[in-house]
């Protein structure tokens, strides 16, 4: 025969079982079953008789030839008195590129480090504190670079600023748009 702890272990232990297993049922209330419903997609679209049909056009008449290279152009006020000192050829020169605003924006390089985890994690406390900060990625090291911003007076109080908080004294530099 079993002991009186024994029987009453095992009781203990089927009542919290019961308790366990169909409480949570009885006491949960009528369960909702939301289904969601998808609307199928034929696999042949319905044609239906008000679909337009288009007429493919044989090509108009190509007798129209376009001019070899050089393209002239004439010059006067009329066309038919044409002389030779009329014609003008006409060639097509590359513009250089010009910026000019090209000393309009600045950046802080704050550092360069070996270690880019470190350098994502300074620029997002930086970003956290309010400064425009990114990394530039480079073959051997991260920089932590600070900006653009178009006022130098700005970020020069910034480069104080941040030798404060980082530690480390950045350097002022123009902005390039092309090569940041």
């Amino acid at each position: 025969m079993a002991s009186k702890f024994q029987s009453r272990l095992i009781g203990t232990i089927v009542l919290v079982a019961v308790g366990v297993i169909i409480l949570p049922d009885l006491l949960d209330g009528k369960k909702l079953h939301y289904k969601e419903e998808f609307a199928s997609i034929p696999l042949k679209p319905e044609l239906n008789s008000d679909v337009e049909s288009f007429e493919i056009l044989e090509p108009e008449d190509a007798s129209e030839v376009l001019p070899d290279s050089p393209v002239t152009a004439t010059v006067g006020e009329a066309l038919e008195e044409k002389t030779q000192s009329d014609v003008v050829d006409v060639a097509i020169q590359e513009v250089p590129e010009r910026n000019d605003y090209a000393d309009s924006a600045w950046i802080i390089q704050l550092m360069a480090l070996k270690n880019a985890e470190n350098a994502r994690g300074l620029v997002a406390d930086l970003q956290k504190r309010g400064y425009q900060a990114h990394v530039k990625q480079e073959s051997n090291f991260t920089r932590v670079i600070i900006g653009p911003d178009v006022s130098k007076s700005k970020l020069e109080t910034q480069l104080v600023e941040l030798e404060k908080i980082t530690g480390s004294r950045g350097q002022l530099l123009k902005f390039k748009p092309l090569n940041p």
